[in-house]
């Protein structure tokens, strides 16, 4: 099985079902929302893209995260002045985080699924956002913010699965692999 991500929270998500892939292979798209693109639609474009993307044979398992606040999509902050807008957007606010996996199987057969999870954010003070900013875990990380580290405080509800924020929801992912066939090891 091969992981097109560079993702570290993805391979410590496979780990913890029991899943080492055998390759890492990150694959370069073009990730620009099209015009009129739903985030939803847009996770599962990219997840597809990825995993057509990647050159290697096997399972390719690939996955795209956007945090959405309404239909607008906060990306992946660009600096620090960015990953503070987005914080000071989510606080005291619902959003969404929606996850698109696809599998591509070895004889080109492709699934995919699109999961959704609703985070509510505590209202941020000065000192949580800039505390936050310091840290440099905003890093890399869709909306600015990652709910395994020190953001997980700020949390105050989720509806959905855990690891759909985190950015690959295992429940779907195992069975799109088994669906087209995959076997652990």
């Amino acid at each position: 099985m091969i992981l097109a991500s560079a993702s570290p929270r993805r391979r410590d998500l496979l780990a913890q079902i029991g899943i080492v892939p055998d390759a890492i292979h990150p694959t370069d798209i073009d990730e620009s929302r099209r015009k009129d693109e739903s985030p939803r639609a847009l996770a599962e474009r990219l997840a597809v893209e990825k995993a057509e993307a990647c050159p290697e044979a096997g399972y390719v398992l690939a996955a795209d995260t956007v945090v959405a606040l309404g239909q607008r999509n906060l990306e992946k902050a660009a600096d620090e002045a960015e990953a503070e807008q987005f914080l000071r957007q989510l606080s005291g606010r619902a959003h969404q985080c929606i996850t698109g996996v696809a599998v591509k199987a070895p004889d080109g057969r492709l699934a995919s699924r699109t999961v959704l999870a609703r985070v509510k954010m505590k209202r941020l003070t000065d000192q949580d956002i800039a505390a936050y900013i310091a840290s440099g875990e905003w890093k890399g990380k869709a909306g600015g913010y990652g709910i395994q580290g020190m953001a997980g405080a700020f949390i105050t509800h989720i509806s959905g699965s855990y690891t759909t924020i985190v950015g690959l929801p295992l429940y779907e992912t195992k069975a799109l692999l088994e669906g087209l066939g995959w076997r652990k090891p």
